[in-house]
């Protein structure tokens, strides 16, 4: 780090500094940021901490992009030596892996280097960085995006896809997609106000194989290996119409059979359906949603475990929570074995100066999520070697099969005075660990939350927060209290612990955690120490299991 971090410095700083004032066909932007995100640990066997050599772990992040009018250009500098406890270990490395170049005329844009790219909804391409998760898909080859005619959008690509810091050759991505916006064409939509746009999309992997890359199976007394196909394809049809405040999309996706680790080596097609409608009016929303999938798991190396390699992305219709013991049993979604999945919401605002509204006006919000299996002639299981070379096991459309995940929750929002305003919770979940993690049951949780917020003057705010989870499985009861002070627009200090009160195990440990934040000018810093327990950081469907951990920790951010 101590040579990279110079480096990194050495590249950045002076493009800084770099951008050009001139008429507009020749000014130069230069845009970038340095994310830095440490740990200095200490083991702890109390909370089941690893045992570290380094005194130091960290992710160390650079990246600047010059911006004008015809020509883009950037580059990323990564330090991952030492990363951060739970990544893969693939994950550890260093080195300049994202650069690009890009050209724009006239609706027409061609990029060589690294690139990011999403079909529709991404069900058969999603491209793109978590670094909270790990994950930096991204594809290293071209891409040519055309916009010149009116009403038509164009996608070609093609490349090599990142897995952390491998761009295997024997592994290849091609793609192509194109959207129609009918109200272009058709003036009885645009008199009406209408929206409308189709778009169709094609991704193909070809992977060689080389004879340490065959899948073995029994077949009588002797060992077969399976005749894999090299080259897959998927396709992605789909809709979306607008008008007012109504909004429906459609969407299928379909791909050819790929045997692969996820699936247990079977020969099935892929396929996803999603209906999705909502309307939205001054006061109020309402959103619901259905989607189908099953053996949608796409990767581009197909004896891949883990959270790496995907080409798509199937998004999990769960609420995504930030609250701290609302966000402790997350859902992933369950792409190769399938799922059914439904979700809805209804945000309602009582007016101000009504019975229910009060002075300033009271919002409610109601979420709901349902998610189970695919009915199937028998339990599904990663690694079941009977299902080898075979098409798999049956399953039908409209059956459902186990629960994997419900989510019920009901927000509400209210400033009760000039200086103090409260957010509540209620939430009633049911996580089948089982399926998710791998072990432990269908767990049923009550969980409340209460955050208030208290403008002391101008400057300061005093922010408190107050959840408690209820559940008689996996460790027992949680409750937890923050207290956090902003002093704007430089300071922030907060105090929270997190305790496993109701253990039936008798270990009721404290995960307490101290840190202070300052922000000045693009420069914000943040200094910490404490105790994180083990859990699942999950965005989008897509979970990392992170380890606990004591110590101090230092976040810095720089943007320009």
């Amino acid at each position: 780090m101590k040579r990279l971090l110079p480096l990194a410095l050495l590249i950045v700083a002076p493009l800084a500094g770099s951008a050009q004032d001139s008429d507009s066909d020749r000014k130069v932007t230069v845009h970038g940021s340095v994310q830095v995100d440490a740990l200095f640990p200490e083991e702890d066997a109390a909370i089941g901490t690893e045992k570290y050599k380094e005194k130091f772990l960290g992710n160390v992040y650079a990246n600047a992009g010059l911006f004008s009018k015809y020509v883009d250009a950037g580059l990323r500098v990564e330090y991952l030596q030492h990363p951060l406890p739970g990544f893969e270990r693939d994950f550890k490395g260093w080195g300049i892996p994202n650069f690009y170049a890009t050209g724009k005329y006239k609706g027409f844009q061609l990029t060589a280097g690294d690139f990011y790219e999403q079909f529709g909804s991404g069900f058969i391409l999603r491209t793109y960085e978590e670094r909270a998760l790990g994950i930096d898909n991204s594809i290293r080859g071209g891409r040519l995006k055309v916009d010149a005619l009116p009403g038509f959008r164009f996608t070609v690509l093609g490349g090599l896809q990142r897995r952390y810091w491998d761009w295997t050759i024997n592994s290849r991505l091609y793609g192509a997609d194109v959207e129609w916006d009918m109200q272009q064409h058709i003036r009885r939509l645009r008199e009406h106000d209408i929206s409308w746009t189709w778009g169709v999309s094609w991704v193909a992997k070809h992977q060689a194989y080389k004879e340490s890359d065959r899948i073995y199976t029994i077949q009588g007394d002797d060992f077969a290996y399976l005749r894999l196909p090299k080259t897959v394809s998927a396709f992605d049809f789909r809709t979306q119409f607008y008008k007012g405040g109504l909004n429906v999309l459609a969407e299928v996706a379909l791909k050819g059979n790929d045997p692969s680790f996820d699936n247990n080596y079977t020969f099935r097609n892929g396929s996803a359906v999603m209906l999705s409608a909502s309307y939205s009016q001054s006061g109020w929303s309402a959103q619901v949603q259905a989607k189908r999938s099953e053996d949608m798991s796409f990767r581009s190396r197909r004896s891949q475990e883990g959270i790496s390699a995907f080409i798509n992305n199937m998004p999990a219709f769960a609420y995504q929570h930030t609250y701290s013991l609302a966000a402790m049993y997350p859902y992933a979604t369950q792409a190769a074995p399938g799922e059914w999945a439904l979700q809805g919401n209804f945000a309602y605002t009582f007016k101000r100066r009504t019975a229910l509204g009060g002075k300033y006006g009271t919002k409610l919000r109601l979420n709901v999520s349902y998610i189970r299996g695919i009915d199937r002639e028998g339990e599904w299981k990663t690694g079941n070697t009977a299902l080898y070379g075979t098409d798999g096991q049956k399953t039908r459309f409209f059956g459902w099969g186990p629960l994997y995940y419900t989510d019920l929750n009901l927000q509400f929002e209210k400033k009760f005075s000039r200086v103090f305003s409260l957010n509540a919770m209620y939430m009633y979940q049911r996580y089948n660990k089982t399926v998710i993690e791998g072990e432990g049951g269908m767990i049923n949780a009550n969980i409340a939350v209460a955050e208030g917020k208290f403008r002391c003057s101008d400057k300061v705010t005093l922010r408190t927060e107050l959840q408690y989870l209820a559940t008689k499985q996996d460790k027992g009861d949680w409750a937890y209290g923050l207290v956090e002070v902003s002093i704007l627009p430089y300071l922030m200090v907060g105090a929270s612990d997190q305790w496993n009160c109701g253990n039936v195990k008798g270990q009721r440990e404290h995960y307490y955690m101290f840190n202070v934040t300052g922000n000045y000018r693009n420069n914000r810093l943040m200094l910490g120490y404490g105790r994180t327990r083990a859990g699942y950081n999950c965005s989008g469907g897509v979970c990392r299991y992170v380890p606990a951990t004591r110590g101090f920790q230092l976040s810095y951010n720089y943007n320009f």
